[in-house]
């Protein structure tokens, strides 16, 4: 009799030892379950993190370029004061002061005055070139309206040289403002 009753008891262990394993293969369950939500949690994160670095080299990269175009606006606001300057310093032709889009109707009279100002301000253009001459190599001081070739081809040529040279200065400008 003390077999059964030992066979017994070693039944009653069994069977609570199959209860507590499976109770003990649904907590591992739940805790296989937690573990891989966690996995993917990580995964996720490590995804965003990446984002966030993006984001910011991008930020920097748009701050890099924001600072160089205000060094840009700052060089193109100088050069304009000085465009400013160089045109104020200009002389004042009516004619190409104009804005574009309004065109001047000459008359008859009107050119014959402008043909009358720009000989007179030949004339006077030639006797500063012939001013600024050596004394030996002074000619007699051209009369206005009389045919003074040889200071008016010097004239010219003063003329373009100065054209060039602006145009060199601008270039440089531009170069130098719009490297990049």
């Amino acid at each position: 009799m003390t077999g059964i009753i030992l066979d017994g008891v070693l039944m009653l262990l069994l069977v609570a030892a199959l209860g507590y394993g499976v109770r003990l293969e649904k907590k591992l369950t739940a805790l296989r379950a937690g573990q891989q939500a966690f996995a993917s949690a990580v995964t996720e994160l490590n995804t965003a993190a990446g984002r966030a670095e993006a984001a910011l080299a991008s930020l920097r990269a748009s701050g890099q370029e924001t600072d160089l175009l205000h060094d840009r606006i700052i060089k193109a606001r100088e050069v304009k004061a000085q465009l400013e300057a160089l045109i104020a310093r200009g002389p004042a032709h009516s004619a190409e002061a104009a804005p574009a889009h309004v065109k001047p109707q000459p008359t008859p009279v009107a050119v014959a005055q402008v043909e009358d100002e720009r000989a007179l301000r030949m004339a006077a253009l030639a006797e500063r070139i012939q001013g600024m001459a050596p004394a030996a190599a002074r000619a007699p001081a051209p009369v206005a309206g009389g045919n003074n070739v040889a200071a008016i081809l010097g004239a010219l040529t003063a003329n373009q040289s100065a054209k060039q040279s602006i145009n060199r200065a601008r270039r440089s400008l531009d170069e130098d403002l719009f490297a990049a």
